[in-house]
């Protein structure tokens, strides 16, 4: 009830904010987002460089790190054509998200995996035999739960990350979605 309470007055005082939305705190927007999701995954370009890409200039960078930037731009275009209630939708961003990073972008991952944290096993990933029927099981509650967008949300990041559908690219997705 407090989390249904809190949803209705952000409504109100969103409603009630009088600071339009331009073009150009849009693009910040997209650069701060661009820049802290990747960040988390080691690419070392500065915000700054990030703006620049986005304005189609050259920048010196390394090659993974400017790849990783040109395809988060790509996605986060895109993603307005995406279906958050999708698996296929899921997929094709993550196609996006990792083109020429991975060699398998856009596919569930067809082998078992562990994360590692230094030399011992953090987290041993959901058998890929399992990937369908949990993706299947995971888009269904995002289709139909009824839990608040906040809390659906966390649960869904949360669940990317467990069930660890791909090689590489989970956390970005679980963000991203």
């Amino acid at each position: 009830m407090l989390t249904s309470i809190s949803e209705r007055l952000g409504e109100v005082n969103t409603i009630h904010l009088d600071k339009p939305t331009t073009p150009e705190l849009r693009k910040r927007n997209r650069v701060k987002t661009i820049h802290a999701s990747l960040e988390i995954e080691g690419n070392t370009l500065t915000e700054d460089q990030i703006t620049a890409i986005i304005e189609n200039k050259k920048i010196i960078g390394p090659k993974k790190d400017i790849q990783e930037v040109l395809n988060a731009i790509e996605v986060y275009n895109k993603l307005p054509k995406l279906n958050p209630n999708s698996l296929k939708s899921f997929l094709k961003a993550h196609k996006m998200l990792m083109k020429d990073l991975i060699k398998t972008p856009g596919s569930l991952r067809l082998k078992s995996v562990g994360i590692m944290n230094g030399s011992e096993v953090a987290h041993i990933a959901s058998p890929h035999e399992n990937l369908p029927y949990l993706m299947k099981d995971l888009f269904d509650y995002i289709k139909t739960g009824d839990d608040p967008i906040l809390i659906k949300s966390s649960v869904v990041h949360y669940e990317i990350e467990f069930i660890h559908p791909f090689i590489d690219g989970n956390g970005r997705m679980g963000r991203l979605w």
